[in-house]
């Protein structure tokens, strides 16, 4: 059992971390500030989260279980409405998109 349990958190650390790193590259390489968001913020919870889980498994036995359970849920809350602010925010200062397909916050010309 102990065996399952290090492979588990093994794996829960390389893949967190490969998310980590994929939202770094993402940040570094994406055009506009509302690409970069999408890279930091979803894939960087997520590396986060998957890091939270390893030691949420090393830690079964204490009670420490329960405060990375709940770091979990506040991440997963305020990640997407951080991300959410800050691309309100850069659109109201008219940071416009790199290569928009459709802008649905424009006002109609009609």
């Amino acid at each position: 059992m102990e065996t399952l349990t290090q492979i588990g958190i093994i794996t829960a650390v390389f893949i967190g971390t490969a998310f980590s790193i994929t939202g770094v590259l993402g940040y570094f390489r994406l055009p506009d500030v509302y690409t970069k968001l999408h890279a930091s913020g979803k894939v960087g919870v997520f590396g986060v989260v998957l890091l939270l889980v390893a030691t949420i498994i090393a830690s079964l036995n204490n009670f420490s279980a329960g405060r990375g359970l709940i770091l979990i849920l506040l991440l997963l809350i305020t990640g997407p409405v951080t991300s959410h602010a800050i691309s309100s925010a850069a659109y109201r200062l008219g940071i416009r998109v790199e290569q928009a397909v459709r802008d649905d916050l424009a006002e109609k010309s009609n």
